[in-house]
């Protein structure tokens, strides 16, 4: 493997904290690992390059000194999907300059952690979706998923749309994205996606990045 691609079953559900503390594990190790944010949003301005702040994070968490035009190399100042985005910042998405820096990124690096934007169907382009760009980079997929109410239909859907696309599950994790949040639901919720999906679950506690990668 190159390297794997996190993405969710929705925007908000801890995919920035999984892709950094997964990083920040895999430096630890030893293993010369790189990161990748290739679209962004309600990113903040550096020099003449909007900059995503999970870019920021991610950067920290692996100690990588690439640029951040290579890390993120397209985003956005309006904090919505890439495509209305672009339409309503009258910038044009170029596709090419994500593979490029993906590739000169694979060049420097043993393994690459790259993390996506919101769920698997949020457009990049009119008819070019997050899952596709999964398929162009060739790599294998870890969800992260709400351990809460709801997440099995969104969950489900997820696995899906992955698997009709011939791309590899590595696994589910459901994550907790606040120490106090709780659900009643979350106790069958991990069990029933367990069985129904044959895909290997990990239940995630509440991590702060902060004393995790330090």
């Amino acid at each position: 493997m190159r390297g794997i691609f996190i993405t969710g079953t929705d925007t908000g559900v801890g995919k920035t904290i999984i892709s950094a503390a997964i990083a920040c594990g895999l430096k630890e190790k030893g293993i010369n690992v790189g990161i990748m944010k290739p679209v962004g949003s309600g990113g903040k301005k550096r020099g003449n390059h909007f900059v995503s702040n999970d870019a920021l994070i991610l950067k920290k968490a692996a100690g990588v000194s690439d640029p951040l035009e290579l890390i993120n190399p397209i985003c956005f100042k309006t904090q919505i999907a890439p495509y209305p985005a672009s339409l309503i910042e009258k910038r044009e998405i170029n596709l090419n300059k994500i593979y490029s820096s993906y590739e000169k990124l694979c060049k420097k690096h043993e393994f690459m952690v790259v993390e996506g934007i919101g769920g698997v169907l949020v457009p990049i382009k009119k008819n070019y979706f997050v899952i596709d760009l999964i398929k162009k980079l060739g790599l294998s997929v870890i969800v992260v998923c709400r351990p809460g109410l709801g997440t099995i239909n969104h969950t489900l859907l997820t696995i899906n749309a992955l698997l009709s696309n011939k791309i590899k599950i590595i696994c589910l994790v459901f994550n907790k994205t606040s120490p106090d949040m709780e659900d009643l639901s979350e106790k069958s919720n991990l069990e029933i996606i367990k069985k129904l999906s044959g895909i290997r679950v990990i239940k995630n506690p509440f991590i702060n990045l902060d004393k995790t990668c330090k």
